[in-house]
Formats: C-alpha cells, structure tokens, sequence
C-alpha cells in the first residue's frame, strides 16, 4: 500500500494501535494514512467489497479524510468527508465484472495531518483464486530531454523586477559550449554586465521598464533576446527557481552541505537553466531540546539580542558572499514563534540574503498580544472580521514591515500550510509566494494529492505572487542523513515537474545535488519545460477538463500560445484526447512535445496514450 505517511498496517492503526473507529474496537482490517493507495488485481472473480471506515479514534477529533473505491479506474464509492470521532461508515461495493480495485483515502482538507484512516472488518467475497495485489511493473528512467547543443541557447527568464536603490544581482544564463561571452544593450542607469559571468550588477536609480537586448556567443554562433527589466515595488515577476535543504538533510544541514550544494548547482549546470536559488531551512539555528548534539548548542544571541547560528554555521556572512560569489542567490528560513518546527530558535538576522522563508511553527495570536513593537501593515486588517483569520496573517505582516526596512530585494515566502485560504490574502499581504498546502512527501498519493488540487487558486496567481504547493521531490532525498532515490516512478516524476510548471509553482529542488543522475538532471534542465513556468504572462494552469482519471490542464502563454498536460491518474495504461479548439486560438494549429524537445504532427485534436500515473505536456500555437 502506498501511503502519505508511515506503513499501512494489518489489523492495527497507522500508529500500532488496535483498529479504533468512534469508539469501536475492530479485530480486523488495515490502518493507513492519507494519501494512500492499495491496489488489488480481481480478473472479475471477485462478487463484493465489504468495509467499515473511519478516521482512528487516537486522533481523538482531529483528521479529515475520504474514503473512495474505484474499479477498472471508475468511482464505485465514496465515503464523503468523514472526521475524526465520528461513528464508522459502511461501504458496500457490487464488484461484478470488476478487473482491478483501487482503495483510496484522499485528504479532505488539504494537508493530512491526524489523517489516520481505517478499513476496518474489510472482506472481498469472490469466486476461485484470491485477489492479488496489484505491483506495477518496474519502470525504465527513460532521458527524454535532448542535451543541448553546441551553439548558445538563452534560458532562465525573460522579466526581472528590482527595487531601485537596493542591490540589483540577475545571471543571464545559457547553454552552448564553454567559453561564452555576454553582452547587452540597452541597460538601465546604474546597472552593468559582466561579459564573461554574465552578472548583471548595480543599483536602478529609478523606476520604469527597459526591454534590453541580450547576446550569448561563442565559437558557435550568437543568440539574442529581450531581458525585460521592470525596476519598481514588485519582485519574484517569474517564481522563484532554487534548491532548498530540508528534503534531503532537514535536521542534519550544515554549512558544508549548503556550500556543496551551491557548487554543485555551477559545476553540474542547472545554473545555466535558470536555477538561482540555496535556500537554507530548518536547523541553522540553536536547538535547546537537542542537548546530546553539541553542533546545535551554544548562546542564542549576541549581547545585541540579536540571533546567532549554531556551530554548524559559523560564518554566515562568509557564506552568503561565497554563495553570491557563484552569482547565485541565497534564503534563510524563520518562524514568528519562539520554536521553530524543529524546536530551534525561532527569529531571523541580517547576513544579505535573498530569499526568506517565514514559518508559522509555534506562533499563536496570544505571542504577538505581548509584543510591544508595532507590526505595521494596519491597512491589511480593516476589511478581516474573522479573529481567527487575523492571528493567522499578524505574523506575516510583522515580518513584512520588517523586510521592508532592509536595503536587499528579499523574496518573502509564507510557510502556513494553506490555512485561512492563504490565497486570497497572501499578495495582499506582500508576500511574494505562500503555500497552499501540508508538507509534500516522496509518494504518488501526497504529490498528486496536493498537485491535483490547485486549481481553485488559480484566480490568485501573478508576477509577483506565486501559490506554492511545496517543493520537488526528485532525485535523492531523506529528511536527514540517510538519503534514498524517490520513491515516485518515473513517470510520476514526469508528471510532477510537468504539472508543478504549468502550475506556476516556485520551483525548489529537494534533493541531494551532489548526487544527481542523469535521468533527474534532465527532469530540471528541460528549458521547453522551465519556459512554462517562468513564462512572463504569469498566469496558473486550471482544470480544463477530466474524464474519469484522465484530467486536462492548461494555461495560457505570453506569446498567445498555450501550454496543455494530458495526465494519467489512473492505475493502468490509458489513452486521452482534447480538443484544441477549445484553447481559442483559432487557425492552423501546430502542437510540440515540450518533453522531446519537436513538433508533432498538427490537427484540432490531440490523441495520445498515456501510461500509468503518466503524462504529456505540449504547447499548442497558431502557425505562422
């Protein structure tokens, strides 16, 4: 059984309990968690499908989940939302015919926390030989990005926004055989690029727009194209593009890992994608609980009262300037509590960086009472009524009058799990990303579970502000010292990082770069991909149609185009099909598998057949 969080257990709750449902103790059945996953093969010789369901009694009343059965990859039965300390649900499920089962339990209310869900007294009635579990045949790593070639190739992209009088730092990036040389024209007042990085560097003295041509060339050829440049209020016009730790070492970063990591981004290429950011989380910090690690402990403050790093990093201005030296970009993570989530010290300083993840862990309405320092932001409250809304956006607030005392260009990320319909009130608030959701992990349930979900934020995406449905969970990941390939098939990775692009997602790697192979480099190098998230329109990709597992995103590009993902929810092989009429672009169409890189064969209707939780993303233009 595939599962969100921890095992699937027989005959015991997901913590290794006895099967507990409102107060009812079961001899027999399976307890999970959301999202999960459990698959049987019955060739049609299966009569019924008898349950109790229900969210385990030791979550008390927390937890949210639904409980669905789908058969041959047709809903058979839902449960509805079924909450903790409710009485069990019977399900009872005709299985004639029936080739393969599928027991869902989905997340209710977006995250899955306390989502402990049981199938409890379960009994499959059936005729000859007994049902099977279902093991999806191994997948191959299949590259489908083309390598680049020799001559250059413009990446990253094509709109950039800084505040005048801060520090202004933006690569212009390409691929082609080494050495390059850059060049510009066109540049704003105070700005200046370095031929051989590419760096562009200074200080904007004014507001306004520039459309600066710039030039990559090398023994190969030259490619030109517009940089927009918008120098103004408003940054993160495109999302943010990086690599954060806390999917591979969580509690176990270090300044060495974050130093390998920014290296790494040069020395394997990604930079020249477009990938900008080394984003520290979680355990910089003093952590007091952590008393047998020396390495966490030491003076939280100086005699300033300012914040001090743990042993583990201990020199962060010498890191953000190593990290800058590599013309990259650097975050930090911070919460308004006194804890962090992982019980360090929870508070924030000043080192230069760029990037600030601010995290709700252990803040509550009552702290922010006691402060004696105004937040500011008073202008955000006057239409909020609800108080629990209100103590949910006052430490957001505090720190965004805080970040706008600094003299940087900081990206100011909302890490509160999607609470109070972050959405609508995030931009609004200054924040320049926000997520929408529970923490991600590496399975097919929790990472199309939180994708598949995203479409009713669409409306509040925009250069600028960006919803964020947690970062990429490719390559090698672990939460700690012990790292392990993604537990996502291929194919899922495929649909992970082709709907996360059409999605508008800040995009933030969570693996080891120090250990990428080739199949997960050419996940994140694909730059036809990258092209549509960082496309300059800034608009999400919404639902556009579904039938049965097979959904249909879309989202329209700056050019007039539009970007399309045919995506396979389903358990077995199937085929899909959408009309491209219905984008409105009107004329001749021509349509190209952003994957491969080509132009496939034109018509008004697109055909294909897609694998098990597999996908194809193309983009659709008139032709010219």
């Amino acid at each position: 059984m595939e599962t969100g969080w921890g095992k699937a257990r027989a005959r015991q709750s997901v913590d290794g309990n006895p099967l507990n449902i409102g107060g009812k103790v079961f001899s027999e059945g399976v307890g999970a968690h959301a999202e999960s996953t459990f698959v049987l093969k019955l060739d049609g010789h299966a009569k019924e499908f008898r349950a109790a369901v229900g969210v385990d009694n030791e979550v008390g009343e927390k937890g949210s989940v639904e409980f669905e059965l789908l058969g041959d990859g047709r809903s058979l039965w839902k449960s509805g939302v079924m909450k903790g300390g409710q009485q069990a649900k019977e399900a009872k499920v005709n299985l004639s015919g029936v080739k393969q089962l599928a027991l869902i339990v989905g997340a209710a209310d977006g995250g899955i926390d306390f989502d402990h869900a049981d199938w409890a007294d379960a009994v499959i009635e059936h005729e000859g030989a007994a049902p099977e579990v279902e093991i999806p045949a191994p997948e191959e790593k299949v590259v489908l990005t083309p390598k680049p070639g020799p001559s250059p190739r413009l990446t990253g992209p094509r709109i950039f926004g800084a505040r005048p009088g801060n520090p202004f730092q933006h690569r212009i990036t390409a691929t082609g055989d080494k050495p390059m040389k850059f060049s510009s024209d066109g540049l704003p007042d105070g700005i200046t690029l370095d031929p051989v990085t590419g760096l562009l560097t200074g200080t904007l003295a004014k507001e306004g727009t520039w459309d600066v041509k710039v030039s990559a060339s090398n023994d190969k050829g030259t490619q030109s194209r517009t940089l927009r440049v918008v120098g103004g209020p408003n940054i993160a016009l495109t999302p943010p593009m990086g690599w954060n730790s806390w999917n591979c070492f969580a509690g176990a970063v270090s300044d060495t890992h974050i130093r390998a990591a920014a290296k790494s981004m040069i020395d394997s290429g990604l930079a020249d994608h477009g990938w900008t950011y080394i984003n520290i989380d979680d355990f910089w910090q003093v952590n007091p609980s952590a008393k047998d690690d020396a390495s966490l402990q030491g003076p939280e403050r100086d005699a300033n009262g300012k914040i001090l790093p743990n042993p583990r990093f201990p020199d962060m201005k010498g890191l953000t300037d190593y990290v800058h030296g590599l013309g990259l970009k650097i975050g930090l993570y911070s919460s308004p509590g006194p804890l962090t989530c992982g019980g360090c010290i929870g508070s924030y300083a000043e080192w230069g960086f760029d990037y600030l993840k601010h995290d709700k862990c252990s803040y509550t309405p009552e702290l922010e009472s006691k402060r004696t320092r105004a937040i500011g932001g008073a202008e955000m409250f006057k239409n909020v009524t609800d108080e629990n809304l209100r103590g949910l956006m006052l430490p957001y607030a505090g720190m965004r009058a805080a970040l706008d005392h600094q003299k940087r260009d900081i990206v100011y990320s909302l890490c509160q799990y999607g609470l109070g319909d972050v959405s609508k009130w995030g931009g609004k608030l200054g924040g320049n990303c926000w997520r929408t959701t529970g923490d991600i992990t590496d399975t097919w349930n929790s990472m199309a579970g939180i994708g598949f979900s995203q479409s009713n934020h669409a409306e509040y995406a925009k250069p600028g502000n960006w919803n964020d449905p947690d970062m990429l969970v490719v390559g090698k990941v672990g939460w700690g010292p012990s790292l392990h390939p993604t537990r996502l098939t291929p194919n899922e990775q495929y649909t992970h990082i082709s709907l996360w692009s059409l999605l508008a997602s800040p995009l933030l790697i969570g693996c080891d770069l120090t250990q990428l192979d080739n199949f997960t480099f050419g996940l994140l190098s694909n730059d036809e991909v990258l092209d549509v998230n960082q496309d300059p329109l800034g608009k999400q990709a919404t639902r556009l149609s579904q039938n049965g597992m097979i959904e249909v995103w879309g989202k329209p590009l700056a050019d007039g185009s539009w970007a399309v993902g045919l995506f396979n929810r389903g358990f077995l092989a199937s085929p899909a099909s959408f009309d491209l009429t219905k984008l409105g672009i009107g004329g001749n169409l021509v349509t190209r598998d952003l994957w491969r890189q080509k132009d496939l064969p034109g018509g008004s209707a697109f055909k294909t057949e897609l694998p098990r939780h597999g996908c194809t993303l193309i983009r659709v233009r008139k032709k010219s």
